[in-house]
């Protein structure tokens, strides 16, 4: 065994073994720990793969700050995750038959999966080869040439959904005192400030 296929099965068992310690931990921060986990893992299966942008990708954006943010949430946020647990028991059975029906046509999918003679040329014909561009040029050049109008539609759908986030979850509330900026920039220095002289004795 090779150190290839040795590092391989370390990252992969690892990415599995921390996955499944993410869905059941029951202390969010270590399900977030173990996340990062899996984060590294994944990062080192890339750079075996020889795609070290994407492993510097899953690094600086998934473990600096995806993982990070969700650390920092889920320790300030007074989340009651007792009754979070409650509320999840409850839909416990519906989850559990979605997962089955998505695995039975995951094994239905599988049963009948056939590898095409020609699926490996064809794999190796999206880029040119590695000797003669590196691959964060190649993946630059599909992205940002070939594939331009999809990168963008992606993009698009992105900013979409979190628009639409934002405005799902945005409650304005009457009891609750807001700024108003425009007052406060173009409000008059003479009138801003009233001078009153108490008399002894006649104050509130």
């Amino acid at each position: 065994m090779g150190f290839a296929v040795f590092a391989f099965y370390l990252f992969a068992i690892v990415a599995v073994v921390s996955g499944v310690l993410v869905i059941s931990s029951r202390n969010p921060v270590h399900s977030v720990l173990w996340l990062i986990l899996a984060f590294f893992s994944a990062a080192g299966l890339f750079v075996l793969l020889g795609a070290e942008f994407v492993a510097m990708l899953m690094l600086i954006v998934y473990v600096g700050a995806v993982a990070v943010l969700f650390l920092f949430v889920v320790m300030m946020l007074d989340v009651d995750f007792t009754a979070l647990r409650a509320g999840m028991a409850r839909y416990l059975p519906i989850g559990l038959l979605i997962g089955v029906v998505l695995l039975v046509q995951l094994g239905f999918m599988f049963a009948s999966w056939q590898l095409s003679d020609q699926a490996l040329s064809l794999r190796a014909a999206v880029t040119p080869p590695p000797d003669q561009i590196h691959n964060t040029a190649a993946l630059g050049d599909l992205l940002y040439t070939r594939y331009v109008l999809l990168f963008q539609l992606a993009g698009l759908v992105l900013l979409v959904a979190m628009i639409g986030a934002i405005v799902l979850t945005l409650r304005k509330r009457a009891y609750v005192k807001r700024q108003n900026v425009l007052d406060q920039m173009y409000r008059d220095p003479a009138t801003a400030i009233e001078l009153l002289d108490i008399k002894p004795g006649q104050g509130a």
